[in-house]
């Protein structure tokens, strides 16, 4: 307020709070964006600039690799985003690994209106309903979907979703803002078509932002492990993907009072689509329930790699008891 004195003040000077603490702080967020940048404001006492150290266009281009097949080894999950506009649907499905390890396994475009019977024919035949393959021949499903209800055709993809719950394909709901959380439990939607209502449907909603964000921290990764976006060497992860991908960035609008970082499009990048289904994608994946350490193993005893684990946690199994011969119960026979 005008004729009102003020400071900013760090962490440093507080009673409250160690420096060995401040340092740990500081340790412990490296890596993770988000952590770092409450580290800045509330410890620091700085404002925070995310673009600094983004990965270019260019880079990501020379990372690519061949894939020995359509899932390399080291997928685990599959999910898809689907975003929805009016002349077609653009999709990416996306492999998952341990601790965060990531594959762009095809980025697709399906031509036709979200209201036309072939367009979604196209995208169950050639999406929901195939089966992804590893080189020796094993295969893998989708184990779930996300597309976007936004735009001119809410009530027409909601209507479609529910059709396909068998599938796990849900709709979602994007909302901006640094305040909500990347996902939450679902809740259901009415369905409305000419006016009258005709049931429900299950809809996700989801944080875009705190997506976006988990992008990009990932991006930094730059050794396959833990984070580290693999992609092929192929057309449709060509520059235009990537452009698309790097589409936006974090910016500060010290005018707004709710809401001052938001993620705004980079100049000459019209194209965010990558960066959407890419987000929706991640969304599908942290939601949906799963054991990877199970589901590994289930691959590799599929491959005749691994022997079943053990119950008891692979502990040395008690020295064998001599057997003493019963006489079977009624219930037995």
């Amino acid at each position: 307020a005008n004729g009102v004195r003020s400071f900013w003040l760090n962490a440093f000077v507080s009673q409250w709070k160690s420096w060995a603490s401040i340092v740990l702080d500081f340790l412990q967020a490296q890596g993770d964006s988000r952590k770092m940048q409450v580290v800045y404001n509330t410890v620091f006492g700085k404002l925070w600039e995310n673009r600094g150290d983004m990965e270019d266009e260019d880079s990501l281009l020379k990372r690519r690799e061949e894939y020995p097949a359509e899932l390399p080894n080291g997928v685990l999950v599959l999910t898809c985003g689907i975003d929805t506009q009016d002349d077609r649907l653009e999709y990416e499905v996306v492999g998952y690994g341990h601790f965060g390890e990531t594959w762009g396994i095809e980025k697709g475009i399906i031509m036709g209106r979200p209201d036309a019977d072939a367009t979604w024919d196209a995208l169950d035949t050639n999406v929901l309903d195939r089966v992804y393959r590893f080189a020796d021949g094993l295969g893998l499903r989708l184990s779930m979907s996300f597309m976007d209800e936004g735009g001119h055709f809410t009530q027409e993809v909601r209507s479609r979703c529910r059709e396909r719950i068998s599938k796990k394909l849900f709709c979602i709901k994007g909302l901006p803002g640094q305040d909500r959380p990347y996902t939450g439990p679902p809740r259901q939607v009415r369905i409305v078509v000419n006016g009258t209502h005709v049931g429900f449907c299950w809809q996700y909603q989801i944080g875009v932002d705190a997506g976006k964000q988990l992008i990009m921290d990932n991006l930094r990764a730059k050794e396959p492990g833990p984070r580290y976006c693999h992609f092929p060497l192929r057309d449709d992860y060509g520059a235009g993907y990537f452009a698309g991908l790097l589409s936006e960035r974090l910016t500060y609008n010290d005018k707004a009072k709710r809401n001052p970082w938001s993620w705004e499009k980079i100049p000459g990048h019209d194209r965010n689509e990558p960066l959407d289904c890419r987000n929706y994608a991640n969304a599908a994946f942290k939601v949906l329930p799963k054991d990877l350490d199970a589901i590994d193993r289930r691959l590799q005893q599929a491959r005749g790699k691994a022997l079943p684990v053990p119950v008891d946690g692979g502990r040395p199994s008690p020295a064998p008891r001599s057997r003493v011969k019963r006489t079977p119960r009624v219930e037995e026979w």
